[in-house]
């Protein structure tokens, strides 16, 4: 089941960082008291009422200004709310009612998107309360009051927001196709696999609705089975600032993973890695999806027989978050290796839903056990009484100890490592999840 995506936008100053930051639980966004100092679009995971979304803070709209940094935040925040299911419009009730407000509010009507209007700053309905009624000028619905910074209103406001929610909206449950989102920076060459795999398959393709979002479903069928790529390469320059040409990706990279099984990260083999591809590819980690790094453009590379290992080694040295990842080099351009990634995408998904019976696992564990003492502090030792799997995407394990603070990140990675020794699960990130189990007398 993926997550709706709700957008918070409006004009610089009127307190979305700060509605952010509360909405998401902890200070992500930076807030100061100065317009324009949201430059990018910051995302968040967020909960309310058992309902689970992805809240994005957008830079701040001015509609008019020729200022390039406004102009560019003006694009972040089209591009939020093409993205998003629904779309929270903040204002300011101490500044009132602008023309710039209603600007922006002709913005989002053309959006055709659902929207909630957040009055801000009503710290006081008794000194505020009639200051409200002037928003409902916007012609944009019922204004809510809230205000961020103390924290009031919030309840009513998520609560309008979760009413656009539809249950059906993003539930994938009864399609079991293998999903792929193809994420990565600007022209690394995203839809020339796409491409590339159309034309030498020859199958009747379809483009599927793809949802409210700007990622485009595209149907492949491939000996009998179908695959839904989900293509994010949607995205095209905008402006001459590379910085901010790599923040647009960021979001459609979100929400392309979530709906996605397995990911391929493509990585432009003339470029090489960057620090934008490990931010792009970080997020299909934290998400625990299956991760093929698709090298492409391995055509115009000069080699030798050990190219392909030196770049490998560089690879892995800048992922080192996620050695699980695979690696695969390929050329859009002559067709190189890309029947191979149906192989790759078809062996990341059994090891996506791998299960390990309870018994074969304790005995994995008893053995590494023996092998490597566990952890001690201050003449206490870690005792390690059963491990269990409890899901699937990603393989979600979790190990009964008796003292969960002696459970070190150190030592679970050599649990880690030894499981995927005896079981493989390449290709796919694995959670543990450390329970504490008293003793019995």
């Amino acid at each position: 089941m993926s997550k709706p995506v709700v957008a918070i936008v409006g004009r610089p100053n009127v307190g979305k960082s700060t509605l952010f930051n509360v909405l998401a639980g902890s200070t992500i966004s930076i807030v100061k008291d100065t317009p324009g100092v949201t430059r990018d679009r910051i995302y968040a995971d967020c909960t309310w009422l058992n309902n689970n979304f992805t809240l994005i803070d957008t830079g701040g709209i001015e509609p008019d200004s020729k200022d390039i940094i406004l102009a560019q935040m003006r694009e972040q925040a089209q591009i939020a709310i093409d993205t998003a299911d629904v779309i929270i419009f903040i204002v300011d009730v101490r500044q009132g009612l602008v023309d710039a407000d209603s600007k922006v509010a002709d913005m989002l009507r053309k959006s055709k998107k659902p929207v909630v209007l957040a009055v801000n700053k009503v710290d006081s309905m008794a000194k505020f309360g009639n200051d409200v009624y002037e928003f409902y000028n916007l012609g944009i619905g019922d204004p809510v009051p809230v205000s961020a910074a103390s924290r009031l209103g919030l309840g009513e406001l998520l609560d309008e927001v979760v009413k656009y929610f539809r249950e059906d909206q993003y539930d994938d449950s009864e399609d079991d196709r293998p999903r792929i989102a193809i994420v990565g920076k600007p022209n690394v060459g995203k839809s020339s696999i796409i491409n590339k795999l159309l034309g030498e398959n020859r199958v009747i393709v379809s483009n599927i609705a793809g949802t409210t979002r700007d990622a485009v479903d595209t149907e492949i069928v491939r000996n009998g089975t179908e695959y839904i790529f989900i293509d994010t390469a949607g995205l095209r320059r905008k402006s001459k600032i590379k910085e901010d040409i790599e923040r647009y990706s960021i979001i459609r990279t979100v929400t392309a993973v979530e709906r996605a099984d397995v990911v391929l990260t493509v990585i432009d083999a003339v470029e090489g890695i960057t620090e934008q591809d490990a931010k792009i590819a970080g997020i299909a980690h934290d998400r625990g999806k299956g991760v093929i790094v698709v090298v492409n453009k391995w055509d115009a590379i000069e080699k030798n027989d050990k190219t392909i290992y030196e770049y490998t080694r560089k690879l892995k040295e800048t992922l080192s978050y996620m050695p699980y990842a695979e690696y695969i080099f390929v050329s859009a351009l002559t067709g190189q290796r890309m029947e191979k990634l149906f192989e790759l995408i078809d062996m990341v998904r059994e090891n996506q839903t791998l299960r390990v019976a309870t018994g074969v696992l304790n005995e994995i564990v008893t053995e590494a056990v023996a092998m490597q003492q566990p952890p001690s502090d201050k003449g206490k030792r870690l005792k390690i009484y059963y491990v269990t799997q409890v899901a699937v995407k990603p393989p979600t394990f979790v190990i009964f100890v008796n003292d969960k603070e002696l459970m070190h990140f150190s030592y679970t990675r050599y649990l880690e490592n030894k499981i995927r020794e005896a079981f493989g699960f390449r290709g796919t990130s694995l959670k543990f999840i450390i329970r504490e189990r008293k003793e019995k007398d």
